[in-house]
């Protein structure tokens, strides 16, 4: 029997792509999946169009944990209950053969604990833009020295066995972004399998969430610090 999926995506006024997105999820989800959907106080029509959704599959939460993507991630894999966590962006397009290709990639290797894949670069309508998010296999080159100096990890593209929910939770408030946290986690405390395919068409538009590629420079070396810190602190008190 397959064990159940959780897919967590947090929103926040996504009403322009929200509802191509969820159908591109439930079509690969077995009926005891889920998703959870974690909203951080949309004003537009977002929460109105999930809500048109009639799906015992999809539960549907506001974020308490405090405002922005990075607690609203956490709002969401905190409700989650499923034995593989699937992180979405409210935005992008799943491939079709995206969890059968995850699940068979956990299945090969019982001592993985976290993947991530590659992703094609779709601009606004959804058009392709001919490059990939990972453009070389460098991403299957990974430490957690590496991984402090640089992210190696998309967000939107992670699945994590829950196991590793408890040494991930709570998001510490001074993270620079949740993904490149996950990641860090799951090195230590697991292994890491970067899938080179484009499992997830990315979209690029203008409201995308900051990255540091447009970051000041003091900016980005505070980042490294903080996170480097942060997990330290993290692991010592885990163990």
């Amino acid at each position: 029997m397959r064990k159940k999926i959780s897919v967590c995506i947090a929103t926040y006024n996504g009403e322009k792509y929200i509802k191509e997105q969820l159908n591109s999820i439930l079509t690969q989800l077995k009926k005891d999946d889920e998703i959870i959907i974690s909203d951080d106080g949309s004003t537009d029509k977002t929460v109105e169009i999930i809500k048109t959704y009639v799906d015992p599959r999809m539960k549907f939460f506001l974020n308490t944990n405090g405002k922005g993507p990075i607690k609203n991630f956490e709002n969401a894999i905190g409700k989650a209950v499923g034995d593989f966590i699937f992180l979405s962006d409210q935005d992008d397009l799943w491939n079709n053969t995206k969890v059968e290709e995850i699940l068979t990639a956990f299945s090969s290797d019982e001592d993985l604990t976290m993947i991530f894949s590659n992703a094609d670069i779709i601009d606004e309508d959804g058009v392709s833009k001919g490059y990939s998010f990972f453009k070389d296999n460098n991403a299957n080159d990974k430490s957690i020295i590496k991984s402090f100096f640089k992210n190696q990890f998309l967000g939107c593209t992670i699945a994590f066995k829950s196991e590793l929910r408890s040494k991930i939770l709570p998001f510490p408030s001074k993270i620079p972004m949740h993904d490149w946290w996950i990641g860090i986690l799951n090195l230590h405390y697991g292994k890491v399998l970067f899938l080179n395919k484009n499992l997830i068409s990315y979209r690029r538009h203008n409201n995308n969430v900051t990255s540091e590629s447009s970051s000041n420079l003091s900016k980005i070396v505070s980042w490294r610090n903080t996170l480097f810190w942060l997990f330290l602190k993290r692991i010592l008190k885990n163990s």
